[in-house]
């Protein structure tokens, strides 16, 4: 894990598919919201995924995929974002990620809304389904958030400040849309931010994040 900043709002930042720890950086989504950083309002925390040993390595099981990512996603809720919280005296955390790193930003906030204040996602895609070759457990059900959300009624859903970011030419707009229109069926406020003459690629995402920081209060 690599973390910017030494104090200011906790922001859990994922990388894309497969990414590693390092990439938000080496990609240059780190510099965009260097201001941010050096007046110290947000410390960004950028963690490794599983991506090679949960929804993208085929060769083990779809069910092995799903409880290799539960445990990925208790180590987020049991570890990182306390220590995130205890760090920075604050007391959720915000969590953001672009293209698949959006998937783990909105799992995460959706699944333990009560540890989330913020939850922004760039070019991110929703539906796990998509992983798991026909098979389907409770593993899937409970991290795949177009399948949990419409059933979830914890009132903390309803304080976030949510943004799902997307654009005109975006391979994952749908996802987007069909996440936008679960959250506006249940009257949870967001914005869904469809940026015109963009693709799925870093220069849109780039400008994006600052943008969404701004929204921190």
């Amino acid at each position: 894990m690599l973390v910017f900043g030494d104090r200011g709002f906790p922001l859990i930042l994922f990388p894309t598919t497969k990414g590693r720890y390092h990439q938000n950086k080496d990609f240059g989504l780190i510099d965009s919201v260097k201001w941010f950083i050096d007046e110290g309002l947000v410390k960004i925390y950028c963690p490794d995924t599983l991506d090679h040993r949960t929804w993208y390595d085929k060769g083990i099981s779809p069910a092995d995929r799903a409880r290799n990512y539960s445990w990925y996603d208790k180590m987020l809720l049991n570890e990182l974002a306390p220590w995130a919280i205890h760090e920075t005296g604050v007391g959720k955390v915000a969590v953001a990620g672009c293209s698949f790193g959006g998937y783990h930003a909105a799992n995460f906030a959706l699944k333990h809304p009560e540890k989330v204040a913020h939850l922004f996602t760039m070019g991110g895609a929703f539906d796990i389904k998509m992983f798991t070759d026909g098979f389907y457990n409770d593993d899937i059900f409970y991290n795949n958030p177009v399948d949990y959300l419409p059933g979830d009624n914890k009132s903390e859903l309803w304080q976030m400040n949510i943004i799902l970011g997307t654009s005109e030419h975006d391979i994952c707009k749908d996802y987007n849309i069909q996440l936008s229109n679960i959250l506006a069926q249940k009257n949870i406020n967001h914005w869904l931010d469809i940026r015109p003459n963009a693709n799925h690629d870093w220069p849109i995402w780039k400008e994006m994040f600052p943008h969404y920081l701004s929204t921190i209060k």
